[in-house]
């Protein structure tokens, strides 16, 4: 099962956790890492892991940096995560019991400081995936190669939520998603929500809301391709 899944990566500044993220990772399973660094991030993952990986230096924003992951990965299953997580034990093991959908995804698990935080993210996605919107985080999500190929990829005019509306992209064109409730990652640190918890759960809520909404009636593409702050709050 291994050599059909690739994993993909964005990564900017990430050494002081990119090692416990590859820990996580078997050593026979490709790795795409799309960088934008300017620390020791690459030179790390070249030591840790010097097989079955490849680093795209670019200066792309996530969701670009996850097409040219995409289109860099030879695995049937591209499985699109972050550096800042680690991966539960067995994950990979399990990840066979949803090969037969187009798309999975599956829980982010905040740290202990953020354990309310955590309830109602998970308690609000098995919510949404049950009226038929899933709610995918980047950094827990695998498409199949064939069916991104076939919807058109990301959109790489978003600056963020890029994850979340290739999924509400996939359900409203009626592919098969599942939620993965036991393949789960664990955040390494919660630096985005100690900026401000409750903020960031509503501009993705909001966001997501525009996202499915503009599926169905024509929106002005503008409320979507700025970040409402986003960045200039989280980045490094």
């Amino acid at each position: 099962m291994l050599d059909t899944l690739s994993v993909i990566i964005p990564t900017r500044n990430e050494a002081p956790l990119i090692g416990r993220f590859l820990a996580a990772l078997p050593a026979s399973m490709e790795l795409i890492v799309v960088d934008a660094s300017n620390d020791e991030t690459p030179a790390i993952i070249e030591r840790a892991r010097p097989h079955n990986t490849r680093v795209i230096r670019s200066p792309a924003g996530v969701a670009e940096a996850r097409a040219i992951g995409a289109a860099a990965a030879s695995g049937d299953w591209l499985i699109f995560s972050d550096a800042d997580v680690h991966f539960a034990p067995g994950y990979f093991d399990r990840f066979a019991r949803y090969t037969d959908s187009d798309a999975v995804y599956g829980p982010k698990f905040a740290t202990a400081a953020y354990r309310w935080y955590s309830a109602i993210f998970t308690g609000g996605q098995r919510m949404a995936h049950a009226l038929g919107f899933p709610a995918a985080s980047g950094s827990n999500m695998a498409v199949r190669s064939d069916v991104l190929k076939a919807i058109g990829g990301f959109r790489c005019d978003l600056p963020v939520n890029e994850d979340s509306e290739l999924f509400l992209r996939l359900a409203y064109r009626g592919y098969r998603i599942r939620f993965a409730a036991d393949l789960a990652v664990y955040s390494l640190d919660d630096r985005r929500l100690r900026r401000g918890a409750v903020r960031k759960l509503f501009h993705s809520t909001a966001r997501c809301a525009l996202i499915a909404l503009g599926l169905r009636v024509p929106l002005p593409q503008r409320l979507l391709r700025h970040d409402w702050g986003y960045w200039s709050t989280t980045r490094r």
